[in-house]
């Protein structure tokens, strides 16, 4: 049975009411599941002003009782993990424990954002000048939003939202159009803990929702996760409206290998990194570099027959490595990268376009790709694939392998593995990457530590979570004073300085 989605503004489900739907698709089983309004600029109008409405008393709510909510919620999510899983899964393609860890780097964020009576706190100076002291505080924005991607229902929204939140903000979810009943139910579960109706509002569309949003002079601030194409308009736009904005588009993530890596470790991670989710991610490793010839052959013989036997199947098949993309044109894409590398000369060793799950063949399934002998100026290393498409690029030397990295216009994730520690230290040094790690594959920060890419793979100057999040949504403001003493200074016509 198809379901008809709402929009959730004010506390309570609202239907559709600009006559606009898309259809969101069960990638197991290439199945209709939802029908997602997608919402007209008076809608998105309508949650603003719900925000606008509810704001100000929940700003003047101590940031402790705002913790207290998010405690809550994170209550909440643990008791429903099951049935939220089960629902992104089905939504989204990925395997139900890929779906939980999800979830689950979703809940670390709001984790540390229970933090926020220390997080905002100012600073105090006594006596910094004759009778006068100095402080600052932090105070929220007012109405934000967020514009999320499909890859991480969950995670993402929750990275965006529980900061904002606990700061006093209100904030507007406009999550991806392709897998929003997790977002949906996120905000329920939130007015379940204790949030105020109109501080959490999630409105489902498309281009003239995110302009809407990018248009509105009443939201302050946007965040925002996709493509680069789409991240560069965002910020753009945005900015060009007055906006405080951050924005973080697409990826091309490199692993090196050096010569003395752990192969078995190596591989390990390449097949995890590179396949995991089937491949969107926008820190999925997508681009091996071996350096040396004895050290590219020994790990694309590696490689193949680990590539071959991996397994795909639906979401609910726990033993499954990976499950389907999340649409059908998705799918095709993929393929049309394949067909593009085989055209371009690249060697595809393991070769899963023709992968066919038995009992759904309806669904939105690859198998996975291996090239090698891949160069620097194919499309196929220097565009996103985001599909579980492997490319191994092979580097003489090491300088040659961090040129490799450092030329690349995106700048989001790298890994070396290595056992010297000198070669560690300086790659991490002179990488021009934002995120770093080393025999780690996947350098996805902890969440009292900010995720960001550098170049192409993100506009703005702050990051999401970490301390980042807590200078974005908040504004500073610094208060000088001085209590009369029945001292009389007179006029003063010198900017004041502290001689």
């Amino acid at each position: 049975m198809v379901k008809e989605l709402t929009h959730f503004i004010g506390g309570k489900h609202v239907k559709g009411a600009s006559g606009r739907f898309t259809d969101a698709y069960q990638p197991m089983t290439g199945e209709v599941i939802s029908r997602v309004p997608l919402a007209s600029k008076a809608e998105m109008r309508a949650a603003v002003e719900n925000a606008l409405a509810a704001q100000p008393a929940w700003a003047a709510t101590n940031p402790q009782r705002r913790a207290r909510v998010l405690m809550k919620f994170l209550d909440l999510v643990a008791r429903d993990m099951e049935p939220l899983a089960e629902l992104l899964a089905r939504e989204h393609g990925k395997t139900i424990p890929d779906a939980k860890g999800d979830i689950q780097r979703g809940v670390e964020v709001v984790e540390f954002s229970c933090g926020v009576p220390h997080l905002m706190k100012g600073e105090y100076t006594d006596g910094a000048g004759p009778g006068i002291d100095i402080y600052s505080m932090r105070q929220p924005l007012g109405v934000v939003a967020g514009i999320t991607p499909f890859n991480f229902p969950a995670m993402i929204p929750m990275w965006k939202f529980g900061p904002a939140i606990a700061c006093g903000n209100a904030f507007i979810l406009k999550p991806s159009e392709r897998d929003c009943g997790v977002p949906l139910r996120l905000a329920e579960l939130m007015i379940e803990a204790g949030l105020p109706a109109g501080i959490l509002n999630v409105v489902n569309g498309d281009k003239e929702a995110v302009d809407a949003i990018l248009d509105d002079r009443d939201i302050k601030a946007v965040g925002f996760v996709g493509s680069t194409p789409i991240a560069e308009y965002v910020y753009t736009r945005g900015c060009a409206a007055g906006k405080r904005v951050q924005c973080f588009g697409g990826a091309k993530n490199h692993m090196v290998i050096m010569p003395d890596a752990d192969m078995d470790q190596a591989v390990d991670a390449l097949i995890g990194a590179g396949y995991g989710s089937a491949g969107e991610r926008c820190m999925a490793i997508s681009a091996a570099v071996p350096v040396g010839k004895g050290t590219a052959d020994a790990l694309i013989e590696k490689l193949i027959p680990r590539v071959e036997s991996l397994k795909v199947g639906p979401s609910t098949d726990l033993t499954a490595d990976y499950g389907p993309l999340v649409t059908a044109e998705a799918l095709q894409r993929v393929k049309n990268y394949v067909d593009i590398g085989v055209k371009e000369g690249a060697r595809l060793v393991v070769d899963g376009r023709g992968f066919k799950m038995q009992g759904y063949e309806n669904g939105f399934y690859m198998g996975g790709c291996l090239f090698d002998d891949v160069t620097k100026d194919m499309r196929i290393y220097k565009e996103e694939i985001f599909g579980p498409v492997l490319s191994v690029l092979r580097a003489k030397t090491y300088e040659e392998a961090l040129g490799l990295v450092n030329d690349h216009e995106y700048g989001n994730g790298v890994a070396i593995f290595t056992r010297d520690g000198d070669a560690a230290r300086d790659f991490a040094s002179r990488c021009q990457i934002g995120m770093v790690g080393v025999n780690v594959p996947i350098p996805v920060p902890i969440a009292y530590y900010t995720f960001g890419g550098w170049k192409r793979s993100g506009f703005g100057d702050l990051n999401q979570h970490g301390p980042d999040a807590i200078r974005f949504y908040t504004k500073t403001k610094t208060v000088t004073s001085r209590w009369p003493s029945g001292v009389k200074d007179g006029a003063s016509f010198v900017i004041p300085t502290m001689n």
